[in-house]
């Protein structure tokens, strides 16, 4: 079948999603390959360069117990060679002699892959990208080296106490599941990962119908699937696993853990669990986070930096997953105002509570809009955030979507979040530092 009889085929199966506003009237287009593998594009006519980024879905949360982190060992062995290129070295050269970028992660949901170049050599590297995903060596002697390169990456990450006090928040958060869990799993749980553990798992969850490739740059999509479509002939669909689901650990009073670290500052985390990212008031919250937290300009920032002194830098943030959530506060100084910090943010949550005025409120908008529109000029932006989305909720919110949906959000939905959210009784509070005692911590939360 000639690549015009097979576009004539796939016509029945593609999607235009549309732009509300602006000079493009698609932003993204789709076509669903019988073998259920979906290519998703956005023409780009501006740029000089092209991104293509493959979603798999695999991660933490598609891990059994005795398989933690093995999402990620299998990342990590498909840069290591494949049939057509059976070193690594044979990879990085293709993508690196002609200027291009290249890499990969492993998130709780998907596992993502990259490669960005000029447009006069796409087709040479997405050549390399798509015959990472489809034909890994996956070589005994490679698994057994870069385990060591894993097990490194592990004990490297637990040196820094910012990581261990996110790390032991998200213990917190989500006590005995794989959302509790470091991505990466621990040294143990991959020493016990063997060769055919990592083949079982490619085998299982890299099959066409559980992949997005999403592409972006001055290609029509059309022109993509010319350069797509050869490549993935004979590539089988699959089933992946299912998703481990998320419960929240039940309790009345603010939840307090500490790990004892010789550091010179003290890192704190106060989180409460959030919102799935299909939830209706996710914007809302997601906006009563940027008041609060976000920018130079936020209550916590001015309030806790600028006001009093007691950080160098504080910030919030919202996670938001298929099913689950959190909102958090991050801050690091020293030890000894730690607890007068805690208070601090306590304080600004209650104030919140009370309201925001609409000048506030507008002033994040913007920060937020602005943040987005800005980040959406690079190729792999703008093909991470289709392909993802795609990915997980089979769907793409345009740009003008979400901006539509933050520009929605008014000051009652922000003190409505606050209330519902913002509750001592509901934080759980994790610190990493010199501490020999919690006391002084359970005392902040419990006022």
């Amino acid at each position: 079948m000639s690549i015009g009889d097979l576009r004539t085929l796939l016509s029945l199966s593609r999607i235009a999603i549309t732009c509300r506003t602006g000079w493009r009237f698609y932003v993204y287009q789709k076509t669903t390959l019988p073998n259920g593998l979906r290519i998703l594009t956005s023409h780009m006519p501006h740029t000089r360069s092209v991104a293509a980024c493959v979603f798999v879905a695999s991660g933490s949360r598609y891990e059994n117990d005795g398989e933690e982190g093995i999402s990620h060992f299998l990342e990590h062995m498909l840069f290591k060679g494949t049939t057509k290129r059976p070193g690594s070295s044979d990879i990085s050269t293709a993508v690196e002699q002609v200027g291009g970028q290249m890499n990969g992660s492993t998130d709780r949901e998907l596992c993502s892959y990259w490669v960005r170049v000029a447009k006069p050599h796409f087709q040479q590297t997405l050549d390399v990208l798509v015959d990472m995903v489809r034909n890994p060596l996956i070589v005994p002697d490679e698994v057994d080296k870069e385990r060591r390169v894993v097990q490194e990456e592990l004990s490297m990450s637990n040196d820094y106490p910012d990581f261990r006090v996110e790390r032991l928040i998200d213990e917190m958060l989500w006590p005995d599941q794989p959302m509790g869990r470091d991505i990466g799993g621990t040294r143990e749980s991959v020493d016990g990962i063997s060769r055919q553990m990592i083949v079982d798992w490619f085998q299982k969850q890299y099959g066409a119908a559980n992949t997005v490739i999403s592409i972006a740059g001055n290609l029509t999509h059309d022109e993509v699937l010319e350069e797509v479509v050869p490549l993935v002939e004979g590539w089988e669909g699959g089933e992946a696993g299912h998703l481990r689901p998320a419960t929240h650990g039940v309790y009345e009073a603010a939840q307090v853990s500490m790990e004892h670290l010789r550091t010179e500052q003290a890192h704190v985390a106060m989180a409460v669990p959030g919102m799935s990212s299909l939830h209706p008031d996710r914007y809302a919250l997601d906006m009563m986070s940027t008041v609060l937290g976000e920018g130079m300009s936020s209550r916590l920032f001015l309030e806790v930096r600028e006001k009093r002194g007691l950080v160098y830098d504080i910030h919030s943030m919202v996670s938001h997953f298929r099913d689950t959530g959190s909102f958090a506060v991050y801050f690091g100084g020293d030890p000894k105002k730690a607890k007068h910090t805690v208070e601090t943010v306590l304080s600004e949550f209650a104030r919140t509570k009370e309201g925001v005025p609409e000048v506030e409120l507008s002033r994040a908008r913007e920060l937020a809009k602005g943040r987005l529109l800005l980040r959406m000029e690079d190729t792999r932006a703008v093909a991470s955030w289709g392909g993802a989305q795609e990915m997980l909720y089979d769907r793409v919110l345009t740009v003008d979507d979400v901006v539509e949906r933050v520009d929605a959000v008014t000051t009652d939905d922000i003190k409505r979040m606050a209330n519902q959210f913002l509750l001592t009784e509901k934080v759980n509070l994790a610190v990493v530092g010199p501490f020999r005692s919690d006391r002084q911590f359970h005392a902040a939360v419990k006022g």
